[in-house]
């Protein structure tokens, strides 16, 4: 059984009755954790469930205010810290394994926290709230104080993790962000510091980011203006435009979901997309951690892994996904290797090492929990399976005291023990399950399904359930399932509101009895069985939506109908409602929930929209039709949500349950609770299902929402209230006992059980027979047998086991009528055969012959309201049309105040448009008088400035004195041309078209944002029609006779009709009309030309004669008209050629008049385009203000936080240097206050006092350590206090008499204890306040540090500030101005043309002038100032020249003092002592040696000198030798040729002279050669030795300078 350890207000118990909780079951939804060695924890509903997991021993604590939150547990301090899902929920810390509340906190947070998480080291726990706060929070959760707090809006944090080696880092995680938080601590001052983690892109690359602040990479347009950042052109100027990033700018980066620490103080992050990230806590660098090349591919082949579940190990990390496979990652060097280290059959959720690294903990998807253990032959250990989704349904085995079943929605089925919910047995229907319901006579139990059948289990050895039938009822889900008291009947209700009655008992088969409709949902089913009575009495409780009340229907079944069940019920199986008594019954108020009384004929209902629970009495008299209910009794339920009632087994107690997870007893007579129990949470939807045992004894509660099984037990009972339930049940079980034995027996005998794995077979016998025999005339209405796979409902093989006795029994007659139809077949026929033959008037449509003339009416019927239905359509597209062209023809033609019209040539494909004009608003033109009225002071203005200059003028006076007229109208001239501005600086040629542009300011005067936009307005005034003077005139006069005409009325029509009457409508005839006459015949012409007389002859002459004539007067008329024709043809080509020419030169015209058009739209668009620009710059300088305003803000903040820390570092230092006084003082003051004592024994006692005890550190074991990758952390409170309360042990045990010396005295001895154990306690103080204080140094160089920062960025900002009011004057200064050039005068070649004018401005040719002869006058003024500098710079000069010379002889005086200084004291000097005139000695030495010295120095000069060019003429002479040496060895080959040739010729005539002289000369050369060597030779000696006397007699001049 488990420990359980509940709160007092926890169970809301009333009256004298007390519920007590015996262990609650479910399983983990949350992450689980360790809170020690052994033992895990998670919350689940209401509780938290501890497990050894040594020895499975549970402990639950439960939660007073309903549902657990998040879980965090502190393993050094043996706590566990968890939340409530109040509102302002409430931070609770309990210890283990006492489960005593330490503590409770409170924040302010308004809905509830979502993460938890203690920090090793140290009281600290960090807690994070959701909406609406999200925040971020530090506790000391043992002073019960908020340390520090920080919110960060709209982020959702999924972890939250200290480090495990420095509690002042914090790493919070979402699926899109990283971030490290610093806990930065002074004294008792705690704050928070955020860094964001920059995450690379999803393929793992990191994206170079710009700065978006400050950016950088702009480009400068010199065009243009000045380039703004996004932000700025987006128009942002608050917060918003820090981040701000177009969304094409915008990549996706990876998705974090999971982190952890390492010992380095290191992260690894795995991703969504399969990359492991290693980041740096301290520089937040990010490395992506690569695969090993020579890895191996893991057994499926999968390269890449999605680690979204990761733990720390050694080297490495174990990291899971969705794929229940477990890998160890081996780090080294940024790359990881993997291999397989175990396979789960399910999804891992969690993983967790226990605190001595010994287990792994693996949490599945489910919830089951597996212990994994390393180096072992059995690693895995299950410590707990978990059902396959959450409590669907439980009830308690017959009769309740020992086991109980449980259902999930996936049908797993499974047997628990009461004594400690041991899981015994599971099966798996392999369907949807929807309720359970164990039989109380027999041990068989039957469960629901969502595809209407009922499994119907056998249960005698609850460690091997089997299912031993099966019934198909109907397709509809089976939703409730009830046995009656007694076991006699099983009651399933299905969706669609119908009820079957089933025999209970195994014998039967579960043969089904019969079934009754109801409503369409059944809420609830109730039954009456006892002992008294044969019947059974069942209601059925059914919603009425249409009323807003509930129907109930009550009905009757005899405990034989078993035995008489066919004539109950009718062929399909439908039950009688006269024989089974069937009665309605209607309630006003809605009902969740009724149940029929044992007694007193009473129901009592739980009504749903009001917390009342009514009872109501059945009226005794049978009624007709449905009778309405009034509430006999009522009393408030004191549970809100909608609820559900239940009887116990003896009929007495009334148990109600509701959303908000309270279970109510109450007394069926009185309606008053005796006992109340919170079992589950609002939070969790309350109470699903609610069971109690036949003896009342054991109570089971399954939660909706929260997957708990709760399992309650009487405490107390007062009164009879258990006496009477333990007869009662005692009575039943005694009468049943019989019936149960002989149930059993038949379960134990037939035993057997269906395969869930093969087809389901056809229950009904008769689908084993033979089908019989049907005549030909009843294969048409044979109802089609059903695929020998597919399963039929039992109701189905009712109605068709129906249908097919109605068919046996109407055959012959069915037969009749068949044989008529063929009959009728026939004739129609036949009719249809002969109204092909005639003809198509006579003929008849395929329609009229139908015989089924409903049929006929409904397809007409059908296709009218289809041809409705198109002709609707039809028409309302058309109107949608219509709707379009209405609005289109009122933007493009109503709306014009100016319609378009177009003029076309008759020879040329030339086409004239006009410029269609909207018509202006009100607005607009109120705009533009203002506008106008502005320009118009502007002028005036301008024009009496004018005149006050000129009027300053003396000469300008004068003339106005003398000649005022001719003054006005020069500045009347003046001004109009000062108004009408040339063409190529108004930009267009918008004059030439008769414009007024007098008002239009010059483009170069257009600074201001106003200016801009009057500009424009007035750019957008309406041209008016041009008409020349003379064509003016023309039209003017044209128009006054037209209105002439129309003012005077019309006169009298006597003339008119006179005319008409007289004359038919002429004066004169007209030559036309007569030769339109016809010359009638003579009337003998009838008669044979010899008849005729002379006269008659004489007169067809005559008419010969009129009849000739006629005709060639018709022939020249022709002609004359053809000729007219031809004239006019002629004239009218001429027109339409003139009316071409004219249009041509028009179009001409309209292409100028666009081009003007174009001209001023594209001023317009400068003029907008500056405007948006101006709009840029200025919300860049507001963006830049506010950023300075919050960095100022921070530097305040920054400002005061240093002063803050300073001041705590005096006020620190101070405490920690009296500290450190005291420390000495008692060192110092120690002999003082033994000074009574003698010396000796003062000096043993002072050793003794400087002795302290060697504490023991806990050292762990080898194996430990080689295990645990974390090892010891460092700057734990909890060690700090360990080893201060060590160090007092160890001093106990110095201060044990037996360490006393010999002789002393044992007061003596005790005084110098305290006096030590002062000292060792001061001491230990002072090394604290050492800690202290270098926290506390540290944070304030961190403080001053962020100072620096924040100034940093704000002189930044004032830097960027002044740039772009730089920018921003330049720009209202260099202003884009539109020019007209003359084309056609210069050609350039494209590469000549300058297209950068980045350095050009546009000024005037005045301004030029002006300023060079500025330039003139002030170049003349620099050369004067330079040759005034130059004069100064001489002097300059001339004084540094003797600045140096004063130098060199100072260092002269320097050297020659150090020469003094280095003297060697020598015999002269000695001389000098002793000799009394040593000074004229010394003198006549001078003089002689002077003397000498001169002669010498200029003998040696002399002969220096002669030498020296003695040796430049002999190299002079030596460099000719040279030269001619060479030039003589190089004819030395031609001469001896010569000599050869010449030999040959003196032998030849006998020239034996010439051969002699020529030897004579060359010895003499050669002879003379020898001479001058040996000269140069002697004189080169000379020369050495000269310079050797030379530099003998300069050192003679030099003291000797040796070192003393």
């Amino acid at each position: 059984m488990a420990q359980i350890r509940e709160r007092d207000d926890a169970s809301h118990q009333g009256g004298s009755s007390a519920l007590s909780l015996r262990w609650a079951q479910g399983f983990p939804k949350q992450n689980i954790h360790f809170v020690n060695d052994n033992t895990i924890c998670y919350p689940s509903g209401n509780y938290i469930i501890f497990i050894n997991l040594e020895t499975k021993k549970r402990t639950l604590l439960s939660c007073a205010n309903g549902i657990v939150g998040v879980v965090a547990t502190n393993v050094p301090y043996e706590i566990v810290a968890f939340s409530d899902r109040k509102l302002k929920p409430l931070i609770h810390i309990y210890s283990f394994p006492e489960l005593m509340r330490k503590n409770k906190l409170k924040g302010n947070i308004l809905l509830d926290y979502t993460l938890l998480s203690f920090s090793y080291c140290g009281t600290y726990l960090a807690s994070y709230s959701s909406l609406p706060e999200f925040e971020l929070a530090l506790w000391n959760w043992e002073l019960n104080v908020i340390l520090c707090k920080k919110s960060q809006l709209g982020l959702d944090v999924s972890q939250m993790t200290f480090n495990p080696m420095n509690w002042h880092q914090l790493c919070l995680s979402s699926s899109s962000s990283v971030s490290v938080w610093t806990i930065e601590r002074s004294n008792q001052e705690h704050y928070l510091k955020a860094k964001s983690v920059k995450l690379p892109q999803e393929d793992g690359t990191f994206f170079n980011e710009t700065d978006i602040l400050f950016p950088s990479t702009l480009l400068k347009d010199p065009i243009y203006g000045p380039v703004m950042p996004l932000s700025a052109i987006a128009g942002l100027v608050g917060e918003e435009a820090e981040t701000f990033r177009p969304k094409d700018d915008v990549y996706p980066l990876l998705h974090p979901t999971m982190h952890c620490w390492t010992p380095t103080s290191d992260l690894y992050v795995g991703c969504e997309e399969g990359h492991l990230l290693m980041i740096n806590a301290e520089t937040l660098k990010v490395t992506v951690l690569q695969k090993r090349e020579d890895a191996t591919l893991l057994e499926d082949g999968v390269k890449l892994i999605s680690p979204s579940i990761l733990v720390y190990q050694k080297d490495g990390i174990i990291a899971s996904g969705i794929d229940g496979v477990l890998y160890s990652f081996i780090v080294k060097d940024s790359k990881y290797s993997v291999e397989n280290l175990l396979t789960m059959k399910e999804p891992v959720e969690h993983l967790v090492f226990s605190p001595n690294y010994k287990t792994l903990l693996i949490q599945t998807e489910k919830g089951s929990i597996y212990g994994y253990t390393f180096d072992e032959k059995t690693p895995l250990n299950k410590i707990l399976v978990a059902c396959d989704g959450n409590f669907q349904a439980v009830d308690f085995i017959t009769p309740g005291n020992k086991f109980f079943m449980t259902i999930t929605a996936s049908g797993e089925v499974s047997i628990w023990s009461m004594e400690d919910c041991t899981c015994l047995s599971k099966l798996y229907l392999k369907t949807a399950t929807t309720t359970v319901a164990c039989s109380p006579s027999s041990f068989s139990a039957a469960v629901g399904t969502m595809d209407g059948c009922v499994y119907f289990l056998d249960i005698q050895d609850e460690e091997y359930p089997e299912v031993i039938h099966k019934s198909f009822l109907s397709e509809s889900p089976v939703h409730h399932l009830v046995f009656d008291q007694l076991g006699l009947f099983l009651f399933a209700g299905t969706a669609e509101g119908k009820l079957f009655i089933i025999n209970a008992k195994p014998s039967s088969l579960f043969k089904i009895l019969g079934f009754t409709e109801s409503g369409k949902e059944i809420l609830q089913i109730s039954t009456v069985s006892i002992l008294e009575r044969d019947l059974v009495e069942v209601m059925v409780l059914s919603p009425l939506p249409e009323t807003g009340g509930s129907r109930l229907e009550i009905f009757t079944l005899p405990k034989i109908l078993p035995q008489v069940s066919t004539g109950f019920s009718d062929e399909r199986g439908r039950l009688q409602d006269e024989l089974v008594h069937k009665f309605l019954y209607e309630t006003e108020h809605a009902l969740s929930s009724a149940v029929l009384g044992f007694q007193n004929n009473r129901i009592y209902g739980f009504c749903s929209q009001v917390p009342y629970i009514c009872s109501y009495l059945i009226p005794e008299t049978e009624h007709i039709g449905v009778c309405v209910l009034k509430p006999f009794q009522k009393t408030q339920s004191k549970q809100y949500g909608p609820g559900r009632l239940s009887l116990s087994f003896h009929g007495l107690w009334l148990m109600s349950i509701a959303k908000c997870g309270i279970l109510c007893f109450r007394d069926t007579m009185t309606l008053e609770p005796f006992s109340r129990y919170r079992s589950h949470s609002h939070h969790g939807q309350g109470i699903q299902s609610l069971r109690i045992s036949m003896d009342g004894q054991h109570i089971l509660a399954s939660g909706k929402d929260d997957a708990t099984l709760v399992y309650l037990k009487w405490r107390r009972l007062t009164g009879n209230l258990a006496t009477e339930m333990t007869s009662y049940c005692r009575n039943v079980l005694t009468f049943m006992i019989g019936t149960m034995e002989e149930e059993n027996n038949y379960l134990t005998t037939h035993h057997g059980s269906i395969d869930l794995a093969r087809e389901p077979e056809h229950t009904h016998s008769n689908e084993s027979q033979p089908k019989p025999n049907i005549d030909s005339s009843q294969e048409d209405l044979q109802i089609p047998e059903e695929s020998h796979h597919k399963e039929r409902s039992w109701i189905e093989q009712k109605s068709q086991e129906a249908i097919k006795n109605e068919i046996k029994l109407f055959s012959q007659k069915r037969k009749d009528i068949k044989m008529g139809i063929k009959l009728l077949t026939k004739t129609i026929v036949g009719m249809m055969e002969e109204n092909e033959e005639v003809d198509s008037i006579a003929k008849l449509d395929e329609e009229e012959f139908a015989l089924d003339l409903e049929e006929l009416e409904r397809l007409q019927d059908q296709s009218e309201e289809e041809v409705a239905k198109i002709k609707k359509d039809a028409e309302l597209h058309n109107l949608a049309k219509s709707y379009l062209t209405e609005l289109i023809k009122e933007e493009c033609w109503n709306s014009m105040a100016v319609k378009g019209r177009a003029l076309k040539c008759f020879h040329i494909p030339c086409t004239v448009e006009n410029f269609p004009m909207k018509e202006r608003t009100a607005e607009e033109e109120e705009e533009l008088k203002t506008v106008l009225q502005q320009r118009k002071i502007e002028a005036e203005c301008l024009k009496l400035r004018k005149e006050i200059i000129e009027s300053q003028s003396a000469m300008a006076l004068v003339k106005k004195l003398h000649e005022e007229d001719d003054e006005e109208e020069e500045e009347e001239n003046k001004i109009v041309k000062e108004t009408n501005l040339p063409d190529y600086l108004l930009g267009s040629l918008s004059s030439e078209f008769g414009v007024d542009t007098s008002l239009l300011p010059s483009q170069l005067e257009l600074h201001s944002r106003e200016e801009k936009i009057n500009q424009i307005v007035l750019l957008k005034i309406e041209v008016q029609k041009y008409i020349k003077p003379r064509k003016k005139t023309k039209v003017d006069v044209l128009t006054h006779q037209d209105t002439d005409r129309w003012l005077h009325p019309q006169g009298s029509d006597d003339r008119q009709r006179g005319l008409m009457d007289m004359m038919g409508g002429v004066l004169e005839v007209k030559k036309e009309d007569i030769l339109r006459m016809v010359i009638p015949e003579p009337p003998f012409m009838s008669k044979s030309d010899n008849l005729w007389t002379e006269d008659e002859k004489k007169q067809f002459k005559e008419y010969e004669k009129k009849v000739k004539e006629l005709n060639e007067e018709r022939d020249k008329y022709r002609k004359s008209l053809e000729a007219e024709l031809k004239k006019l043809q002629n004239s009218i080509q001429e027109s339409t050629q003139s009316f071409d020419e004219h249009l041509k030169r028009l179009f001409e015209r309209r292409v100028k008049a666009e081009m003007v058009v174009n001209q001023e739209e594209l001023k317009i668009n400068n003029l907008v385009f500056s405007l948006l620009l101006e709009e840029e710059l200025n919300s860049r300088e507001e963006f830049l203000n506010n950023y300075r305003a919050k960095k100022q803000e921070e530097k305040g903040q920054t400002t005061e936080a240093i002063r803050k820390a300073k001041e705590d570092l005096d006020m620190y230092k101070e405490h920690y240097d009296n500290l450190v006084a005291e420390d000495k003082v008692l060192d110092r003051s120690f002999k003082k206050e033994f000074s009574e004592i003698p010396s000796n024994q003062v000096e043993i006692l002072y050793k003794l006092f400087k002795r302290r005890p060697r504490v023991h550190k806990h050292k762990t074991q080898p194996d430990s350590t080689s295990v645990v990758p974390f090892g010891e952390r460092p700057e734990s409170g909890k060690l700090n206090k360990d080893a201060f309360v060590q160090l007092m042990k160890a001093m106990d045990d110095l201060d044990n008499i037996t360490n006393m010396p010999e002789g002393l005295d044992p007061s003596t001895w005790e005084h110098f204890c305290a006096t030590r154990r002062i000292k060792v306690e001061n001491e230990f103080k002072v090394k604290q306040k050492s800690a202290g204080l270098t926290e506390i140094g540290t944070f304030l160089r961190k403080r001053i540090e962020d100072d620096e920062s924040v100034q940093h960025e704000i002189e930044r900002v004032l830097r960027e500030l002044i740039l772009l009011q730089e920018d921003k004057v330049r720009f209202q200064l260099d202003l884009t101005i539109q020019i007209l050039l003359k084309q056609g005068q210069i050609e350039l070649e494209n590469f000549q043309l300058t297209l950068e004018y980045s350095d050009a401005i546009l000024i005037n040719k005045n301004i030029i002038e002006d300023l060079n002869s500025v330039i003139r006058t002030q170049g003349q003024k620099k050369v004067a100032s330079m040759m005034e500098s130059k004069d100064v710079h001489k002097g300059i000069y001339q004084i540094e020249w003797e600045h140096k010379k004063m130098e060199m002889e100072m260092e002269d005086l320097n050297q020659k003092a150090w020469d003094i200084q280095m003297l060697f004291f020598s015999r002269d000097r000695q001389k000098y002592l002793n000799e009394p005139n040593y000074e004229s000695l010394i003198a006549l030495q001078i003089g002689i040696m002077e003397q000498t010295i001169q002669v010498l120095d200029k003998t040696h000069k002399k002969n220096v000198e002669h030498c020296k060019k003695l040796l430049r003429k002999l190299g002079k002479v030596s460099n000719k030798k040279d030269t001619a040496n060479y030039n003589l060895s190089c004819n030395l080959q031609n001469e001896l040729v010569a000599v050869s040739e010449r030999k040959e010729i003196c032998d030849s005539i006998g020239t034996v002279l010439t051969c002699e002289k020529i030897a004579k000369e060359q010895f003499e050369s050669r002879l003379q050669q020898q001479k001058l060597t040996s000269i140069s030779k002697q004189q080169a000696e000379q020369i050495s030795i000269l310079q050797a006397e030379v530099e003998r007699l300069r050192m003679r001049t030099f003291p000797a300078l040796v070192q003393l």
